[in-house]
């Protein structure tokens, strides 16, 4: 059983969002909808039989949404780091995540998608490079990746061999 499960706070997109995520990661899946009902109303304002929490699993790791309303809003204080093997998986997760997501926050791998939420979309060979005892080498490594949006494979293994 997983002790810790990340709790997402919508305004009133958590059953959008989970559908989103679930449908760009293998082996995802919507587990439960939980509804507002009329106790508590006076608190949560929400209207009785919308949806208040969504869980789901991404790849295995499970997830809530919940629909909080509009007090609170993504940063990039929390984001969530998805490591690829290959460039085509890289490619595909930076597309999928960041459509209709704020171009101004792509930067170094990281990206916000259209609910505000912060990605990392990262290659397991950057990490390996980056912690590699050859300090010239890594250094190299990072100076190129902080020019970059979307990471590119073969423009940090160039970096890398020097």
């Amino acid at each position: 059983m997983q002790k810790i499960t990340p709790c997402l706070w919508f305004d009133d997109q958590a059953e959008q969002a989970a559908e989103f995520y679930t449908a760009i990661f293998k082996n995802s899946k919507i587990l439960n909808i939980a509804r507002y009902g009329e106790a508590g109303y006076e608190t949560h304002g929400k209207a009785s039989g919308t949806v208040m929490t969504v869980a789901f699993e991404l790849d295995g790791q499970k997830f809530t949404a919940l629909n909080g309303g509009p007090i609170f809003k993504f940063n990039e204080a929390i984001s969530f780091q998805v490591t690829c093997e290959t460039q085509a998986e890289v490619d595909y997760f930076w597309e999928k995540l960041s459509e209709n997501g704020d171009e101004k926050a792509q930067q170094c791998g990281w990206l916000k998608d259209k609910f505000g939420a912060s990605w990392q979309i990262i290659p397991r060979v950057l990490m390996e490079m980056m912690i590699d005892s050859e300090h010239e080498k890594s250094q190299r490594v990072f100076s190129t990746m902080l020019q970059m949006k979307k990471i590119d494979i073969a423009e940090l293994e160039r970096a890398y061999a020097g």
